[in-house]
């Protein structure tokens, strides 16, 4: 087990050795006697260090990571920054038809379309009903999709392969993109049929996930005994084993290719709408030879997000993997993981911490090359008590025992706030505290 930083505390010189001694009794004795431990423990209004363990060697911070992520976010973006996502149309129109370019831009919203933030909704569907109401009822030419606000990996270097192959979560194995939509996940709905034949699937939304269906339904009642896998790089997943008779269930699959899947689900609610497509072609801006531009196309829609703040509740309380990922690619000006990394980095740097032996891969700490320091985060947590967004840093972080959160179980009517974070082999706790 490690464990990065415990947590900032106030404490009398009475009270510290006898702090000392009941953190050295746990580290020594019990199940956790082997496991490698790192602690620092800073005193806010000194800076003194009242306790620390192995302070600079480098941990795997697990989800402890989003602490880093959010901090940089709010102090490269600011707490009321809004993620935008924009329609615009460049072409002409023909009484009821448009003729031209669509074009979809994103700027990495994770809300866009989200189910884990009350009251964003489905924009591309309301803009599809809008679009019908204002009578259109064909549009012809191209959809393209604009994801170049970050780059075209979709997966974090040291991700596990089988948080892509293997999972059916929509807690890890997400991929990332410029233009995200509906957590980039899609719904499997899995119903038994009769004994020995094929469970009924479905999907949602419909036609865009190949479907393998090699499971069959079992005479026995209970016992889930069905794997799933999907092929990686495409939209397909393979179903085997069997489910029982009285199986009902819905699975959420991370897709592959985010900019596809919001172009395919906008095209799926123009049709719902009522509005002829079939010759509106579908394309990512990267696959075309000369990239369109908005510098004079008209605005039909613009989407909001909440502000960054509200979002990095989501992210911390909730430990929202993907919301994490996509606002650690945005904090930079290409999008891309390694330019993230500086940014983290040089915002740990003015925090006062040594980076040298800090490793950065995403922004949610599924990574397994992501590595940082105690000290590094206890600098970090005490620096951001003096920015002007520390605030909305410290509202972002469960208290102890706060319903719905990942500390909904632990330290209940503790002063504390903190992150936690788990990984096979690695747990993490970090945050401020009064002792």
């Amino acid at each position: 087990m490690a464990l990065p930083p415990g947590a900032f505390a106030t404490a009398d010189d009475e009270a510290r050795p006898a702090l000392a001694d009941e953190i050295d009794q746990i580290i020594k004795d019990g199940k956790a006697a082997n496991a490698f431990w790192g602690v620092q423990i800073r005193a806010l209004d000194t800076g003194e260090v009242l306790y620390e363990h192995n302070p600079q060697q480098a941990f795997l911070p697990a989800s402890n990571m989003k602490l880093l992520t959010s901090a940089t976010a709010l102090d490269a973006l600011g707490p009321e920054h809004r993620y935008q996502t924009t329609l615009y149309f460049d072409g002409e129109i023909d009484g009821s038809v448009m003729r031209g370019d669509l074009i979809l831009k994103g700027t990495g919203d994770p809300t866009f379309g989200s189910s884990e933030m009350a009251g964003t909704g489905d924009p591309l569907g309301r803009w599809a009903q809008a679009l019908a109401k204002m009578g259109v009822t064909r549009i012809e030419g191209r959809l393209i999709g604009d994801d170049d606000a970050l780059s075209d990996r979709f997966y974090s270097e040291g991700w596990d392969v089988d948080y892509i192959t293997r999972q059916s979560s929509r807690l890890i194995g997400v991929s990332v993109g410029g233009l995200a939509y509906r957590d980039n996940l899609i719904r499997v709905n899995l119903q038994a049929g009769e004994d020995g034949a094929p469970p009924q699937v479905t999907t949602a939304p419909a036609g865009y996930l190949d479907v393998v269906n090699r499971a069959t339904t079992s005479e026995r009642e209970r016992g889930r005994a069905f794997d799933i896998r999907r092929s990686f790089g495409d939209e397909e997943i393979t179903l085997t084993g069997s489910v029982p008779s009285t199986y009902s269930g819905t699975l959420h699959m991370p897709i592959s290719n985010p900019t596809r899947f919001a172009l395919q689900s906008f095209q799926a609610d123009l049709r719902q709408a009522g509005i002829g497509v079939n010759n509106l072609k579908a394309a990512d801006i990267d696959h075309l030879g000369e990239k369109p531009s908005t510098e004079g196309a008209r605005v039909l829609f613009r989407h909001f997000s909440p502000t960054l703040a509200k979002i990095l509740r989501v992210v911390n309380k909730e430990s929202n993997n993907f919301y994490a990922d996509q606002i650690f690619r945005s904090i930079s000006d290409s999008g891309t993981a390694n330019a993230s990394e500086r940014r983290v980095k040089k915002l740990l740097e003015k925090a006062g911490a040594a980076t040298d032996a800090i490793s950065i891969r995403d922004g949610s700490g599924l990574s397994r090359k992501d590595l940082v320091t105690p000290a590094a985060i206890t600098k970090l947590l005490d620096f951001m008590t003096s920015r002007p967004a520390s605030e909305s840093f410290e509202a972002s972080l469960a208290r102890g025992g706060e319903p719905q959160t990942t500390l909904q179980y632990r330290l209940k009517g503790q002063p504390v706030r903190a992150k936690t974070g788990s990984l096979e082999f690695a747990r993490a706790l970090s945050g401020y505290t009064t002792l």
